[in-house]
């Protein structure tokens, strides 16, 4: 489906004189997929729960045309590497590189049967790397969504969805769900997703933020204990579920809410296992309140659990830290904000805020001053809309 973004007009021209540079021919075709982020429900998705992602407005681009010699050829604009690669049958992952990505979606076409041609490619990501804005779900799915206008595959975005997932899974290897690439393909405008990760069902919340934007916080902490405090609190849960299905007949931890976790939650009795499961229904009862506040234009409601969200994911389910932390505690002396929370797996990365737009200046100047003197070094402080998914970029 083309679209026209603003974007477009500033982004055209230099990125078409610079394919031009290279590969001495315009590009045929250009695509845009967005950065995502998690407006709430954290932790919950592995434990059959809602989440609340939507589409932002800076991403991936992706300009490419076909050649006649029977190759891949990557290049990017934020990374020094380039790669040609000869067209065969398959492909394995290559070391650490960042063209592993639209090479392990050429890889899932082949592998279905699909006849590809050589392509010539340039990418461009204003997507603050490392930061938990799913650059490379961006990538994915930029990339199957444009193999599959350019060569008539006949995927579905769903199709896509599960296409750029298994990438993720099985060709990149790590283990990640399914929300990241899911926003980025079906994001809407004005529009928060309310995903059931499990059964993919979703709804599409009426998100106008007024006028309000996100502001998008990058702490510039690295992750480092996210993967493995991940997994932990994974195991965690399954025990807290363990332990509630001696007296319910449940398959998640999400299929039960606040009230019945109240009721049943003696049979949990290890304090640790107790804080983490209150934290996953509780939080899964926000989402739910926060479909309604954002769709009713509550936004003084939908902060309000914004900073539930966070107090429970710094006190219950622990995977906040002092940087994340630095940054809600200013948002809360802000008249300008009305909810801020930390978003993705935690340990670093980002937060988020709703703030009035006519204020962004004074926050981004004042969040960056406190956190500095708080931690010892500036975050990184951009605003976004809720954007749309990917699609081709068209003049209009």
């Amino acid at each position: 489906m083309p679209f026209a973004t603003n974007i477009l007009k500033l982004m055209k021209n230099p990125l078409h004189k610079e394919f031009i540079k290279l590969y001495n021919k315009d590009a045929s075709h250009a695509y845009f997929s967005p950065g995502r982020v998690n407006l709430i429900g954290e932790h919950i998705d592995y434990n059959g729960g809602l989440v609340m992602p939507c589409a932002i407005t800076f991403g991936t681009y992706l300009l490419l045309s076909p050649n006649n010699d029977n190759c891949f050829r990557f290049t990017s604009l934020n990374f020094e590497d380039k790669q040609e690669v000869p067209l065969q049958n398959h492909y394995t992952k290559t070391g650490e590189k960042w063209f592993n990505y639209p090479l392990g979606v050429i890889e899932y076409f082949l592998k279905d049967g699909h006849a590809l041609t050589g392509l010539d490619i340039l990418f461009y990501g204003d997507i603050p790397i490392g930061s938990g804005l799913s650059s490379s779900a961006s990538i994915e799915v930029v990339t199957a969504f444009a193999l599959n206008e350019l060569m008539h595959c006949g995927y579905s975005r769903l199709d896509l969805v599960k296409l750029s997932k298994s990438v993720e899974n099985n060709f990149i290897g790590l283990n990640s769900g399914i929300m990241d690439q899911f926003a980025v393909a079906f994001g809407e405008k004005n529009k928060a997703l309310m995903l059931n990760c499990d059964t993919l069902d979703y709804q599409a919340v009426d998100s106008n933020l007024g006028d309000h934007i996100l502001a998008i916080i990058n702490t510039n902490k690295p992750r480092k204990l996210a993967e493995s405090k991940y997994n932990e609190r994974v195991r965690e849960c399954q025990a807290a579920l363990s332990a509630l299905k001696q007296e319910l007949d449940i398959n998640n931890l999400c299929d039960i809410d606040t009230p019945t976790f109240n009721k049943y939650s003696h049979l949990i009795t290890d304090e640790v296992i107790y804080k983490r499961a209150k934290h996953v229904i509780e939080e899964n009862d926000r989402v739910k309140l926060a479909a309604k506040a954002l769709s009713n234009n509550c936004l003084d409601e939908f902060g309000r659990l914004m900073y539930a969200s966070h107090d429970s994911l710094r006190d219950l389910y622990e995977v906040s830290g002092k940087e994340l932390d630095a940054v809600v505690e200013y948002s809360k002396t802000d008249k300008n904000v009305v909810g801020a929370r930390m978003t993705g797996a935690g340990f670093g990365g980002c937060a988020i805020a709703l703030v009035k737009a006519d204020a962004f200046d004074s926050f981004s100047k004042n969040v960056t001053a406190y956190y500095t003197d708080k931690i010892g070094y500036a975050p990184s402080v951009y605003s976004s809309l809720i954007g749309d998914g990917v699609g081709e970029l068209v003049d209009r």
